[in-house]
């Protein structure tokens, strides 16, 4: 680690600096490469007719991120538990992406791996991070509401050789982890979207991290904040490149192990707000489709009707840039709640 003035928040932005540095200079080796080597994006034959010129742009950008965030931890990383935490479930996610983007690329379609195998590495990631958290970085296993409330999920705990076993909040966690990563996921449909809406939240928790007195996490927030921003100069529209699975999953899951983490489990779903606007318009599609026969939107994710209604790709951008935000203020403005 460099030795840095004794102000937490020069390092915090010093350590934003340099990861947006980092990926910048990064990005084009690693786009001649992917050209190179004939690796592209393979787009969904049910999307809207004009992401069909997007088809072998070169995608798995989010190496380049996850690099940068990592090359930049080992100059200002804070090393404690709960950064290693965070660090591990952050990258563990995204060997479970990159699997997926490799299945994806080398069979020439869309989809990668099956959701049963992307809920299983998920599962495993989230159970050891859970164990991990409440048994090494003394995390309580409670989840608190806005205004003070708290409910314990540890009461049902048991023990094993020592080690204990909150098997209600570690459902609680996993599905923390399962719908933010998706969520992410899912929100990564057009240029630059997903790492702008990324962007934002992860300032908002630095601004949380730094508030709860955990400076590691939040230069861990900024250093994903910084790479978000250097992986957009190459990802806004028209993209030369796509973050994949391999970003978009371990992007959700350093949101949600800042999450836990930092006891923001509920003002966290508010914060990453349009995540879960973008997820739950596809499970209200798939639902209503499956029942009626009948669509709710024009096309899910959310994005997407958007585009169909007729609005331009940057406008949906932007304006869900906007929303991102507010969702974000509100969630943080909520967090002064928690008591």
């Amino acid at each position: 680690m460099l030795a840095v003035p004794a102000y937490p928040t020069y390092t915090i932005f010093l350590a934003f600096g340099m990861a947006v540095v980092v990926a910048i200079l990064l990005m084009p080796p690693f786009i001649r490469f992917m050209k190179r080597d004939g690796i592209g994006q393979q787009v969904r034959a049910d999307g809207p007719q004009t992401h069909l010129v997007k088809q072998g742009t070169p995608t798995m950008g989010g190496v380049v991120i996850l690099v940068a965030i990592l090359v930049t931890l080992v100059f200002f990383g804070l090393w404690s538990p709960d950064l290693i935490l965070a660090v591990g479930a952050t990258y563990a996610t995204a060997l479970l992406g990159l699997a997926d983007d490799i299945e994806s690329v080398s069979h020439g379609r869309s989809l990668g791996l099956t959701p049963a195998q992307k809920m299983a590495g998920l599962t495993l990631v989230s159970v050891v991070f859970c164990l991990l958290a409440v048994n090494w970085a003394g995390i309580t296993p409670t989840v608190t509401f806005p205004g003070g409330f708290s409910v314990d999920l540890g009461v049902l705990a048991f023990s094993v050789g020592g080690v204990s076993v909150p098997w209600v909040y570690m459902v609680f966690v996993f599905l923390l982890f399962a719908g933010l990563s998706n969520a992410v996921n899912l929100t990564d449909g057009l240029d630059g979207l997903a790492a702008g809406t990324v962007l934002v939240v992860m300032v908002f928790m630095a601004m949380v991290c730094f508030r709860y007195n955990e400076l590691s996490l939040a230069v861990f927030a900024a250093c994903v904040a910084g790479a978000c921003v250097g992986f957009l100069w190459y990802n806004c529209h028209p993209a030369q490149v796509f973050m994949g699975d391999t970003g978009s999953l371990a992007l959700g899951a350093a949101f949600a192990a800042l999450a836990v983490l930092t006891k923001t489990e509920v003002t966290s779903l508010i914060m990453g707000g349009l995540f879960i606007v973008e997820a739950l318009s596809v499970m209200i599609q798939v639902v209503s489709f499956k029942k009626t026969g009948k669509r709710v939107f024009l096309m899910a994710p959310l994005h997407h009707h958007f585009e169909k209604k007729g609005w331009s790709e940057t406008k949906v951008v932007i304006r869900f840039w906007i929303v991102s935000a507010a969702f974000a203020a509100l969630g943080f403005a909520l967090y002064f709640q928690l008591g």
